[in-house]
């Protein structure tokens, strides 16, 4: 089992995942190549998936991944609920796929199956629609997460049982409401394919090259694949050379990975300054981020605010090939307002660099300035 040095980790990863240089390509080929996008609906600087693009392509606007993708992409599981390739919709509709947590069959116990297969009908006479443009069924009573409540509209549980079994698909966005519509209309390209491999190694592939380096390790990485993860698939593969086995220098445990990652050209990072997504896939696996790149990275939305050691919602700075700092802030009535800077290490953070980071994001999330403080906290 070969061993990465940090240095060559880290730069691999950046490659892999796009963030060297700048990709001249659209919206939905930006998926392709990243594989999924991580969805988040929280939105002080761009949402997740809109932080995910700006930092990869060149002239993009806050909401431009909802506007383009959907023509060529779905919603479903992969580490969490992602944006992912049309392509990928055969796999799913194939296996049953969903977080163990989502409780599909507690949904299916609440809601009548006769119901469930009217709004599909409804869906498929009328569609797309939101959930708020379907036929109102009443009340269920809703699914608890430990105080999070789900939906008490049995229209909306319903859409919810469909949508995990691929029966529609969220074929865009309204606002914020999802619009629903069957795959043969949203996806027809690819509806009616049937997959050409065992969903297993699909999946293990696929995982593998949205993360670049996949711990073997469980995590929530593997989400929605722990049990393939335990199966005999993953030695099968690296037997057959479809997967390979690496170690990192400063991690403990193997890492799977594709050839391809190993064989990629490297070339030096380019000058501008990134603010990445919280749930970029470059950041999925926190031990692998502090081992190559020295950053400690917690993202802290959900813990209490005493128990936060930097803020809210706290974004890092990647420049140079480096995560040299993280900011909080938020874009709101025409101003992109930074609250608090972060540097990782005294004269991390290039501050005409970060200037024109923040001017050029500020623009793209509809803002005329930026204002941000003098100095690092």
């Amino acid at each position: 089992m070969p061993t990465l040095s940090a240095d060559d980790a880290r730069r691999r990863m950046l490659a892999h995942h796009h963030l060297d240089r700048r990709v001249d390509t659209s919206v939905p080929e930006l998926l392709d190549l990243l594989g999924c996008i991580q969805l988040d609906p929280l939105d002080p600087l761009g949402t997740n998936a809109d932080l995910v693009v700006m930092a990869r392509l060149p002239d993009v606007a806050h909401g431009d991944v909802y506007r383009e993708v959907y023509a060529n992409a779905f919603e479903h599981f992969a580490k969490v609920r992602c944006i992912l390739p049309a392509s990928a919709f055969p796999q799913y509709r194939s296996r049953f796929v969903e977080a163990e947590w989502w409780r599909t069959q507690t949904r299916k116990k609440k809601v009548p199956a006769a119901l469930v297969d009217e709004v599909e009908a409804e869906v498929r006479e009328r569609g797309p629609l939101t959930a708020a443009e379907l036929t109102d069924h009443g009340r269920v009573v809703p699914l608890d997460w430990s105080g999070w409540k789900g939906t008490a509209k049995a229209t909306s549980m319903a859409l919810e049982i469909l949508w995990a079994q691929c029966r529609v698909v969220v074929a865009g966005r309204r606002g914020r409401a999802k619009l629903y519509d069957v795959p043969e209309r949203a996806l027809s390209a690819v509806a009616s394919v049937d997959p050409t491999e065992p969903f297993e190694r699909w999946a293990l592939r696929h995982r593998a090259e949205c993360a670049g380096l996949l711990p073997r390790r469980s995590g929530p990485w593997w989400s929605t694949l722990n049990e393939v993860r335990k199966s005999g698939w993953v030695d099968a593969m690296l037997e057959a050379g479809e997967l390979l086995e690496v170690s990192v220098e400063g991690v403990r445990g193997p890492y799977l990975t594709t050839p391809s990652f190993l064989e990629r050209e490297l070339t030096e990072p380019d000058d501008e300054l990134r603010i990445l997504g919280p749930l970029d896939a470059l950041l999925w696996d926190r031990q692998l981020v502090e081992a190559v790149f020295g950053f400690e990275y917690l993202w802290e939305v959900y813990k209490p605010e005493a128990q936060r050691r930097w803020g809210w919602y706290v974004v890092p700075l990647l420049h140079r090939g480096q995560l040299v700092g993280r900011l909080e802030g938020r874009a709101k009535d025409g101003t992109l307002t930074i609250d608090r800077i972060w540097s990782e290490r005294r004269g991390a953070i290039d501050w005409d660099a970060l200037d024109e980071a923040l001017a050029h994001h500020g623009a793209a999330c509809g803002c005329a300035h930026y204002e941000r403080p003098q100095r690092c906290e």
